[in-house]
């Protein structure tokens, strides 16, 4: 005959949880709000959520769900300094952001968006993070580099370790110009440190051709540089290269751009779906026509293919992409920016036009968004 198990540990057994594991599994499918309040029930949920292998994971869930926007519009008002979120990809819904720091100059420019985690810097190179889903953001620590030179930042994710990086390029003001320097922050040990970049040796000039976000592909940011080189009999060459910088490595190398000679009244380097690509424009006399380009496969120069021309008229500012391939574009009724402009979605492949709700009298930068849980906790964090 078998003895009787205590009832204490019979009722034990019946209030126990799922297991752990599946626990987190349904956990880290909650909004981000919703894992703000959790976490304050028990301290083991709150070490449990700020953990790097649950914040990673719940990125994960996050990123196969759709994605929306920011869309920063730049001022030189400190009160007016515009960051606005769209929940969808017709960029309908659109509420609005404060950013909640400025900057000495009082223009903010977005270098770029990972992850719904926001880089934000200004013309004397300071630099904050912000995730607005968790109300925090952290200034970055000074550079190693001089602040007196130009600079052009980008703005990446290191997936493989879910850190988050900022790429830093000093070009000087001096001709013939030396080398360009590089350092990348890392978000993890909250530092910068500097980076050899492998340059050709006759270059005398060179500059950054787009004044947009340098697009984050493949793991790569990329930079499009115009440079003039001096050949073996003194003559000047002019070249057009991306320069590509590998987040994982943290190595730089060059990449041509596609083999076209046409189209050559402005050129913007950017994304569509994922690829690199490039857009040139060319004017016509009744309009412009835009070409795109994409890289079929990464790092394969030849793999560019010319995706499709669009026709658009004069007065148009190229905006971007969505990540559904759409063409964001600023149609212009006078020279300069006002509210009775317009902003258009094109297909690019059936060439039909919607009108977005987006009023915007400075020019626009977009960026995709999404809540994340990076910057919960860390060095020199602040809450507002």
């Amino acid at each position: 005959m078998k003895e009787a198990r205590p009832q204490s540990l019979i009722l034990r057994q019946r209030k126990n949880h799922l297991p752990d594991d599946i626990v987190l599994d349904i956990v880290a499918k909650l909004p981000v709000k919703s894992l703000l309040r959790i976490r304050r029930v028990h301290k083991s949920w709150y070490f449990r959520i700020t953990s790097p292998n649950f914040i990673s994971t719940h990125l994960n869930m996050l990123l196969c769900h759709n994605q929306g926007y920011v869309i920063h519009m730049p001022s030189i008002n400190l009160d007016n300094q515009g960051l606005k979120v769209a929940c969808d990809h017709m960029f309908d819904g659109i509420s609005e952001l404060k950013i909640p720091f400025s900057f000495q100059s009082g223009l903010a420019f977005l270098v770029g968006s990972c992850n719904g985690l926001l880089c934000f810097s200004d013309w004397f190179n300071d630099v904050f993070l912000w995730n607005p889903s968790i109300r925090k953001f952290k200034k970055l620590p000074d550079t190693c580099l001089s602040q007196l030179h130009l600079a052009k930042l980008g703005f990446a994710h290191h997936s493989q370790k879910n850190d988050y990086k900022v790429v830093r390029i000093s070009r000087p003001f001096t001709e013939p110009m030396p080398p360009p320097e590089a350092e990348v922050y890392t978000l993890c040990s909250d530092s910068w440190k500097r980076v050899g970049i492998s340059w050709r040796p006759n270059v005398v000039f060179y500059k950054f051709s787009c004044v947009k976000p340098f697009p984050f592909v493949s793991g790569h940011l990329h930079w499009m540089l115009d440079m003039k080189e001096k050949g073996g009999g003194q003559e000047m060459r002019y070249i057009e290269m991306i320069l590509s910088f590998d987040v994982n490595s943290e190595k730089f190398k060059e990449l041509p751009l596609p083999n076209d000679h046409s189209f050559k009244d402005g050129k913007c380097l950017t994304s569509v779906k994922e690829k690199l690509a490039l857009t040139k424009f060319e004017r016509q006399p009744h309009g412009m026509l835009c070409c795109i380009w994409v890289m079929r496969e990464y790092g394969v120069c030849e793999s560019w293919s010319k995706l499709c021309v669009v026709p658009i008229e004069t007065r148009t500012c190229f905006i971007g992409f969505t990540k559904y391939g759409s063409l964001l574009i600023q149609k212009k009724f006078q020279e300069i920016c006002s509210l009775e402009d317009k902003y258009v979605l094109i297909d690019p492949e059936t060439l039909y036009e919607k009108e977005t709700s987006i009023q915007a009298i400075h020019p626009l930068v977009i960026a995709t968004y999404m809540e994340n849980l990076a910057l919960l906790d860390g060095t020199n964090v602040i809450s507002y």
